[in-house]
């Protein structure tokens, strides 16, 4: 299947890793040209490695902190001059802290906010002008299945990716006229680095690494965990010419954890007539 992602200008916020590294990965594949940014310097190299191992476009990284917010939009104006254009954004990035309601205070909550929210309104905002000029566009957010359902251990991130989510909705309205489309994917648990760092402190003392992460992804209809490379293959078809009509949605990839529901062992094995 042709994407129609041959020669497009392709950023990727947070590509030197996960989810965002999958997906830098993915458009390079389809023929685009790539530039990644993150703020590691060893791990974004070995991203770039990554991605120009299967580009036929150019491919660049850059050291960004996207919070600084001059510098985030250097980058995308940088990346814009050098590539002749851009026509694609994909923001991903990391989470708050793990808690639920009153375990912050307001500086919690305004951290949280400056941390996942701003950044992405801020590259957003940057990249629009690009996109207009190209007449044709694609923005991106990855944010977490905390988007579509509450849970309440993930509080913060609820909080900033539901005003991400309003922002993205919005958006969508204000850039339609201009060829351009938003979405939202709402990942839910995928092995990750920092997933698999969370599974070697659960794991402790046995070591069993891959135990701890069955057990993470138990929850989902599917049983397991998803691959970054199943986010990235829906991300490439949200930016490519086939997603055209598609835009200010929210698209849930959480492998059934939604409509399976919580584990419920008190009624595990009881019949259809137990309660009647």
């Amino acid at each position: 299947m042709d994407l129609g992602l041959k020669g497009r200008v392709v950023l990727v916020a947070g590509g030197s890793s996960g989810i965002g590294l999958a997906c830098a990965k993915e458009f390079a594949a389809e023929g685009a040209h790539v530039a990644i940014c993150g703020r590691d310097p060893e791990r974004l190299a070995a991203a770039e490695r990554e991605v120009a191992a299967v580009a036929t476009g150019r491919v660049s990284a850059t050291g960004v902190d996207v919070t600084d917010a001059d510098a985030a939009r250097r980058w995308v104006d940088t990346v814009a001059a050098e590539f002749g254009g851009a026509h694609v954004l994909l923001v991903s990035g990391g989470s708050p802290p793990v808690g639920t309601a009153t375990l912050f205070d307001a500086d919690d909550y305004r951290a949280a906010v400056e941390k996942v929210l701003i950044p992405a309104v801020e590259l957003a905002l940057a990249a629009l002008p690009h996109l207009r000029a190209a007449g044709w566009g694609r923005l991106l957010f990855v944010a977490s299945e905390t988007a579509s359902v509450p849970i309440a251990p993930l509080l913060l991130s609820g909080v900033t990716r539901a005003a991400l989510v309003r922002f993205a909705q919005g958006l969508a309205v204000d850039v339609a006229g201009d060829g351009i489309t938003v979405n939202v994917l709402a990942p839910g648990s995928v092995r990750t680095p920092p997933m698999e760092r969370a599974a070697a402190r659960l794991a402790g003392d046995d070591g069993d690494v891959e135990a701890r992460l069955d057990a993470m992804g138990h929850h989902a209809a599917l049983r397991r965990l998803g691959r970054p490379e199943e986010i990235a293959a829906v991300a490439a078809f949200l930016a490519s010419e086939r997603a055209s009509f598609v835009t200010g949605g929210v698209h849930l990839l959480d492998g059934g954890a939604s409509v399976a529901g919580p584990e419920l062992p008190h009624l595990a094995g009881v019949r259809k007539d137990t309660y009647v």
